[in-house]
């Protein structure tokens, strides 16, 4: 391979990561300290509005994801209605550290919603016209949260500025869902 293929083969790039970089650029732009902060540690702090549980997060350190600190955040989003635990995305806590950033806060996230098994979602879906069949929480790829002392509706809008998954806003009962599926909105 010449020196020139080795030069483009470097300089190949995937959608994903271009979407991933526009989004700490997003993120630069919006709160500067909290992007210099995500490039080698990212922590989120966790309140279960369910379980009262509280958890602080620091899922990426020296720019890896920390597998002990995703477990903790695997048990902590469990099926708390089964306790059944799952591997959650890790881009999903990525999207929440997005959002936190573009909100400028440190704020707790307050989890309604992480992982639900399917018996669960089949439960809630006898109780409710929401719950889709397919839900990604059964995936580990969705949450439904709150930002503590912040608009959901301003968050809702954060969340579909950074094109990352799903956006669902239930004004009523005051949460946003986002997931790392396709990019869609309801």
């Amino acid at each position: 391979m010449s020196d020139r293929d080795e030069l483009r083969a470097d300089l190949r790039v995937s959608r994903r990561q271009v979407l991933r970089c526009s989004t700490l650029v997003a993120a630069a732009l919006a709160a500067p300290a909290a992007f210099a902060r995500s490039l080698e540690q990212r922590s989120l702090t966790l309140i279960h509005t369910h379980t009262g549980e509280r958890l602080v997060a620091p899922y990426v350190q020296g720019g890896c994801y920390d597998s002990a600190c995703l477990g903790r955040v695997n048990h902590f989003l469990r099926d708390f209605r089964t306790q059944e635990v799952h591997a959650i995305d890790p881009a999903l806590l990525d999207v929440l550290f997005a959002l936190q950033a573009l909100a400028d806060r440190d704020a707790a996230f307050e989890v309604i919603s992480g992982y639900r098994s399917p018996a669960t979602n089949r439960q809630l879906q006898r109780k409710s016209q929401g719950v889709a069949t397919r839900s990604l929480h059964m995936e580990g790829k969705a949450i439904d949260i709150r930002l503590s002392g912040y608009s959901t509706a301003r968050l809702r809008d954060h969340a579909l500025s950074l094109r990352r998954g799903g956006v669902g806003y239930y004004a009523t009962s005051d949460f946003v869902h986002v997931d790392t599926g396709r990019v869609r909105a309801w």
